[in-house]
């Protein structure tokens, strides 16, 4: 399994995880996601509303693994959508996907400060 899921494995322990459409997204008008994670698989309807809103709210939203490795990851069934809402833990998995061969990219939207 890749470091990055495992991360996303630990997140899920740590109860730093928001699951799902709306838990998502009031994660991230509530400014508690760090980082935003899209399956690759996503429909179109769901990715053009997660990207908006990550844009607008200047969150970081990676689009690299399906929705299967995704609820692997959680040990849950498919998930299309997770946001990780411990700093920590969001820049561990940013670490192993910036180190990984299998990241497509990693849309930067937050402002470095």
């Amino acid at each position: 399994m890749n470091k990055a899921l495992q991360a996303v494995g630990l997140a899920m322990r740590a109860g730093a995880l928001a699951l799902g459409e709306e838990g998502v997204m009031k994660a991230v008008r509530s400014g508690k996601a760090k980082l935003v994670l899209l399956a690759s698989d996503a429909s179109a309807n769901t990715a053009k509303k997660a990207e908006d809103k990550c844009r607008y709210y200047e969150v970081p939203i990676v689009r690299s693994f399906s929705r299967e490795q995704l609820g692997a990851g959680t040990g849950k069934g498919e998930r299309v959508l997770l946001a990780v809402t411990d700093d920590g833990l969001a820049g561990l998995i940013r670490r192993h996907l910036e180190n990984s061969a299998e990241v497509t990219g990693i849309e930067q939207t937050r402002k470095q400060r």
